[in-house]
């Protein structure tokens, strides 16, 4: 069955709209909602009429009126009205008696049809009788019109190879039968068109491994995908056959490749969330263009650069070079045959290879010695733009303030600017950016970048916007459900155990603590805070000193403590 939203009109003189507050009893088999029997039009002439267009129609349907007394009377009055619908003698015959039908106000009385042939355009009056005091009145009605169903999916090939892709990741990937019939799969959204086509999959958070699955190409009235906060490799498969298409979640996987050209020719796309994966390469200049919600931050290796202006610049530069090569080629043979007619050398003497080129000077390089390996370095105007100049203050800790900032991609950052100007305070710096430009987990705040301009030594981060796990557990106005206490444990668990056991060499956070752990705006949470970290390799002569916030240690600190005050009491 189908419903469409329609609107009515030629509506009868004295009509009028009257409504209740008192609540009306509605337990009947239809249950309509209560705001709707709230509420009501009375033809205080005595008729209503309407007349509406029947999308689809005609053809065979199920119509239903809702009528409930809600208005206010001083003395008992009848209210009795019959239906009349020109060209349907036999539907006309009904009379509607509220009193009798409904005893007392505020109750519901349902008269319909589960079968009856409609026109595409109904015109319909309701007419009080001779023997009612009052007019009509009509709280609602629906109208629904019979399709005909296939049953069984044209997707449902495809969509048995992708479960069986997962039959061993638990009871949703083994749910058997058709997609779509006779109810959907937990994870699957069916259309209601005549053929039953998938058209939503949602695996958000299954630790789905491997590639995205392959079968998603042949899904061509797919709507919506949702693979996020997975462990996905691999390229962005091609759907250029779902043209469909509106909503994208890949965010938080281990996607590597480019960004496709094909998104931005996507007619529907409304979202498209890639941030916290491997991607590379430059962003296509269309899919920026389009107006979208568009999310690509934790992509170290993906620019947001004209790659056309960028390949141009590189054949020009490539053009110059090769050009200069052959003018200096050209002088170097000239110089040389006027020197072999002067001194007749040897033959062997014109092989000779020119001296090397001049190396650049120490003093042409970047001020920054920092082994940085994929971390992007900001220029500290961008920052202040981005911050304006440092206005939004959103945290602050030991190390520094933390401030709320905005790239012009549209990016939400999260600052770090340093308090401390000491040696240990540089160091921790340097640290940070270090480890940082290593490591990459969605359980880990994602690490966008530095400065290291004018003496100040700055991070960058992804923006978290429920800020951190202390906040929601000592706040006040804040509250946190047991089962998001049981996600945050796991979620930080998985980040720390990634430190400990997916890093070559391992890395101990060394302060861990409720401040630590940000949450985002699904409230799943990542350990940040780097700075007094070590590489377990570090650890073989380590200090016994105790590091990050009294209170706090990990089990790595503890048993190093421990070993260390042995060796010394013995």
């Amino acid at each position: 069955m189908v419903r469409r939203a329609n609107y009515l009109v030629d509506a009868a003189p004295g009509t009028v709209n009257v409504s209740t507050d008192k609540p009306v009893f509605v337990a009947t088999s239809e249950r309509p909602p209560e705001k709707v029997m709230q509420t009501a039009v009375v033809g205080t002439l005595g008729e209503l009429t309407y007349r509406l267009n029947l999308n689809g129609f005609p053809g065979d349907g199920w119509a239903f009126s809702y009528f409930a007394e809600i208005e206010e009377s001083v003395v008992p009055e009848t209210r009795k009205f019959k239906l009349f619908i020109p060209g349907l003698p036999d539907v006309s015959k009904a009379t509607v008696d509220v009193g009798e039908n409904a005893p007392g106000k505020l109750r519901l009385y349902q008269p319909g049809y589960y079968n009856v042939s409609l026109p595409f355009v109904l015109s319909f009056a309701f007419r009080k009788t001779n023997d009612s005091s009052r007019g009509p009145i009509l709280n609602a009605f629906e109208i629904y019109k019979y399709v005909a169903i296939e049953p069984g999916s044209p997707d449902a090939l495809a969509m048995a190879s992708l479960a069986s892709r997962y039959s061993s990741f638990g009871d949703w990937a083994n749910e058997g039968g058709d997609p779509c019939w006779p109810s959907p799969w937990s994870w699957v959204r069916c259309s209601s068109e005549p053929q039953l086509r998938v058209v939503s999959i949602n695996l958000s958070g299954k630790n789905l491994t491997g590639s995205i699955p392959p079968e998603l190409v042949a899904l061509s009235f797919l709507a919506e995908i949702r693979l996020d906060d997975n462990m996905l490799t691999g390229p962005i498969p091609d759907l250029a056959a779902s043209s469909n298409l509106s909503i994208i979640h890949f965010e938080n996987n281990q996607l590597t490749g480019s960004v496709p050209s094909y998104l931005s020719s996507l007619p529907k796309l409304t979202e498209l969330y890639l941030q916290n994966n491997k991607l590379s390469g430059y962003i296509p200049k269309a899919l920026k263009s389009r107006g979208i919600v568009f999310s690509y931050a934790g992509n170290m290796d993906l620019k947001a650069g004209n790659q056309e202006k960028h390949h141009l610049i590189i054949i020009i530069s490539a053009l110059l070079g090769v050009s200069l090569l052959l003018a200096v080629s050209l002088c170097c043979y000239v110089l040389t045959r006027k020197a072999n007619k002067k001194n007749s050398p040897p033959e062997d003497d014109l092989t000779k290879a020119p001296p090397p080129a001049h190396k650049l000077q120490k003093s042409d390089a970047p001020s920054c010695e920092i082994a940085t390996e994929t971390c992007h370095p900001f220029r500290l105007c961008d920052l202040e733009e981005a911050t304006k100049n440092f206005e939004n203050r959103i945290g602050s800790g030991g190390f520094g303030i933390v401030y709320y900032g905005k790239l012009p991609d549209g990016r939400e950052i999260a600052v770090k600017v340093p308090t401390n100007d000491s040696y240990q305070g540089k160091k921790q710096f340097t640290n940070e950016v270090s480890l940082l430009s290593r490591i990459h987990h969605r359980n880990l705040v994602a690490f966008l970048g530095y400065c290291h301009e004018d003496g100040r030594n700055i991070l960058v981060y992804e923006f978290m916007m429920n800020g951190t796990l202390k906040e929601h557990l000592h706040g006040r106005d804040k509250h946190i459900s047991w089962i998001q206490r049981l996600e945050i444990a796991e979620d930080s668990a998985k980040g720390i155990e990634y430190l400990h056991s997916g890093c070559t060499p391992s890395i101990i956070h060394r302060d861990i603590k409720t401040s630590n752990i940000l949450l985002d705006k699904q409230m799943r949470a990542k350990v940040s805070d780097f700075g007094l970290s070590k590489l377990v390799a570090e650890e073989s002569h380590a200090s016994t000193n105790v590091r990050g916030t009294l209170g706090y240690l990990d089990p790595q600190s503890v048993l190093i403590f421990h070993q260390r005050f042995c060796s010394q009491a013995n």
